[in-house]
């Protein structure tokens, strides 16, 4: 997962079939963070995953921040706002990972993917940005696909099935916060501060954790098998987030958001590929209200910004 970006409002064309281009692979192999995940969780608590994807973010990331020289660049706000991301970011990997458990990888992210609809919401809340009728109708029809996604997984798995919903509100917040940060802050440098605390926060768990037999937070060290898993997640997590990062560095936000929704056919592809996992009829249907309803309020949003002049914050993840 990567930090917010402003792109430049004056991209070229091919600036902007750059991006897309970028963004279509970032999306296409994020998946794959969710299906390592999954492997890896059989026999490694989803907090100690969570804690190791943290910590290669961080490893990988590390060298990009030493060489433009904004890992110092901090203050006591800048400190406790990067606090505030870094626990938020902990929710929301936590909760997603240890719905993986139990949960089909495609179910997981369209139930997730109502953090648009989340985001929207709580833009009109807290930073009183106008949101119309047509949005609000729009949000409620993408919780009604989301549930039509959740109904069964409720019944197949119990209300564990609630939790990529926790990870979007988690997600939605993080961005939030970070809209408040971006404008003046190094990608980078956030990216990495973020990361670091959320496996220091991380790791205080697993360290209460450790001996409770929590098959969330009691950490175990794992086989050869597992650590590779790990190793993959990490690898891709970070391929992932540094190729959306250049991709809204070279397109506008407004172009490139709706091709975050590629993830969920990709991960419908990775999980009938691995697991034989495929959503029924009624997850379909589900699905494709959410995507729609999606799609909606990007466009809505494209539009208002457009005739308003605004040049939007854009979510890489």
């Amino acid at each position: 997962m990567t930090s917010l970006t402003t792109p430049s409002s004056f991209a070229k064309g091919s600036d902007i079939s750059f991006g897309l281009g970028l963004m279509v692979i970032a999306v296409l192999i994020a998946p794959l963070i969710d299906i390592f995940s999954k492997l890896a969780i059989v026999t490694v608590p989803s907090a100690q995953i969570t804690a190791i994807r943290f910590v290669l973010q961080m490893v990988f990331i590390l060298p990009i921040v030493l060489w433009r020289g904004t890992l110092f660049d901090l203050t006591w706000k800048k400190t406790g706002l990067h606090m505030l991301r870094g626990g938020l970011l902990l929710i929301t990997m936590l909760s997603f990972i240890t719905t993986l458990k139990v949960m089909e990888v495609a179910d997981a992210i369209a139930i997730f993917f109502v953090e648009p609809i989340i985001l929207t919401i709580l833009g009109s809340i807290f930073l009183k940005e106008t949101i119309g009728w047509r949005r609000y109708t729009a949000c409620a029809v993408g919780f009604l696909g989301a549930l039509l996604v959740i109904q069964p997984s409720m019944e197949e798995v119990g209300w564990i099935a609630l939790l990529p919903i926790v990870s979007g509100f988690g997600l939605a917040i993080f961005l939030l916060v970070t809209r408040m940060v971006a404008q003046s802050e190094d990608p980078w440098s956030m990216q990495f501060h973020a990361g670091l605390w959320g496996a220091l926060f991380c790791g205080l768990l697993l360290l209460f954790g450790e001996g409770t037999g929590s098959a969330v937070f009691d950490p175990v060290t794992p086989d050869m098998t597992a650590s590779l898993y790990l190793l993959c997640v990490g690898v891709v997590a970070t391929i992932s987030g540094v190729l959306g990062v250049y991709a809204y560095r070279a397109a506008p936000a407004s172009v490139l958001a709706p091709l975050q929704y590629l993830e969920i056919v990709s991960a419908t592809i990775f999980g009938w590929l691995v697991f034989g996992d495929l959503p029924d009829a009624l997850k379909w249907l589900g699905i494709a209200i959410i995507i729609a309803s999606g799609l909606y309020i990007i466009w809505r949003e494209r539009r208002i910004n457009k005739s308003a002049g605004i040049a939007p914050v854009s979510p890489a993840i």
